[in-house]
């Protein structure tokens, strides 16, 4: 595995821990700290589901979901070590963790928590994407010798979007984008760029204080699905076409259970900002959700442990936006302008949103793009 920044170790100092803490603290300011849903009723019913989690250390806590099956949950309004959703499958020959989290001490959480559970070999370390929030903490396991499992797009991706920023000028990165938050043509443009540029700026100090790890186990997508026997305990790695172009699932069928990763987030619009995104191929990878057992369970990339009612929501809210967007561009309204138009409905009003311009906007200039219009 080729780790980037060398310099910096995997491995913190005490100093450097502290250092790293009060880094993640002042970004967490700059974040929408949006508390932890808690469980949906018909899963806190679910005898699958423990109601207490095995470890919670507040950034993120970690609780049984199936036999051998662990979610690990993040809640990014008491800290951005972990940030996203992953977890670990624990069969009787071996062990399978997902995700790499947004830093090392991500990483490092989850795999102490594994080995309080079991001392069996580790298969590897899957990540669901490229995105900096599922990766940043590869370095962990690269340092620790555990393989790195990825679609074979994932390392050119985090190359190509991550090694650009570390060491470039923060000024150089943001002005453009700042500039486009004061020149907006309306208070919405404006206001929904600002919201960009400060997302971005996060991204920066994130990636920034991060060592690249690269998966050094590359799927072909094309080679997928494929069945890993962990002993006892059957996964199935999947491919689907939404988020990022590189998103793979865990699905261990005999339980009902999905690990999505980032094509599927608990009441939150979806983020569809990546330039492989696709709103029709979401859609489409939704309605494959929706088809699973009604009792199956999923572990989405962001937001709380979720049934099928999270998918509904994610294809209604796809829907909604559609809907608006279809009547904009029968109208004439052009891409841009339409992207800051969409009027969030009542009964969506408590549905988060990340970010405008990672979300809403871009779903909004993809339909375009997929209706005809360049």
């Amino acid at each position: 595995m080729v780790l980037r920044n060398v310099s910096a170790s995997p491995w913190f100092s005490r100093r450097d821990f502290i250092g790293r803490v009060s880094q993640w603290s002042a970004l967490a300011t700059a974040y929408q700290l949006l508390p932890l849903r808690a469980l949906a009723g018909s899963l806190a019913a679910d005898s699958r589901i423990s109601q207490t989690p095995i470890v919670d250390k507040g950034f993120a806590a970690v609780r049984k979901i199936g036999d051998g099956l662990f979610a690990t949950i993040s809640d990014t309004s008491k800290g951005l070590q972990t940030l996203c959703n992953g977890g670990f499958l624990v069969g009787k020959d071996a062990s399978l963790l997902i995700e790499g989290y947004a830093s090392a001490a991500g990483a490092r959480f989850q795999h102490e928590t594994l080995r309080t559970i079991s001392q069996s070999p580790i298969m590897g370390a899957l990540n669901t994407h490229y995105h900096y929030d599922h990766t940043l903490g590869n370095s962990f396991y690269g340092a620790h010798g555990i393989s790195i499992w990825a679609h074979a797009g994932v390392a050119k991706r985090i190359f190509d979007n991550y090694s650009a920023l570390q060491g470039a000028d923060k000024a150089a990165v943001l002005g453009p984008l700042e500039a486009r938050a004061k020149n907006g043509k309306t208070e919405a443009a404006r206001k929904h760029a600002a919201e960009y540029a400060a997302r971005v700026g996060n991204i920066y100090s994130m990636v920034n204080s991060a060592v690249l790890g690269y998966p050094n186990r590359p799927l072909d997508p094309a080679k997928l699905p494929i069945k890993l026997d962990l002993g006892g305990l059957t996964a199935v790695v999947e491919h689907y076409p939404g988020h990022s172009g590189t998103d793979l699932l865990v699905r261990v069928p005999e339980q009902n259970v999905v690990y999505a990763g980032d094509l599927l987030f608990d009441h939150m619009y979806p983020v569809a900002f990546d330039e492989q995104a696709t709103i029709s191929g979401w859609r489409s990878t939704l309605k494959t959700f929706l088809s699973y057992e009604k009792d199956t369970i999923f572990v989405p990339g962001h937001g709380q442990v979720a049934g099928r009612d999270a998918v509904q929501l994610s294809a209604d809210l796809f829907d909604d936006i559609a809907a608006q967007a279809e009547k904009m561009y029968k109208a004439g309204v052009p891409a841009e302008d339409a992207a800051d138009q969409y009027a969030v409905p009542d009964k969506y009003k408590d549905v988060a949103i990340f970010a405008w311009n990672f979300s809403i906007g871009p779903t909004i200039t993809k339909l375009y793009k997929e209706w005809g219009t360049k």
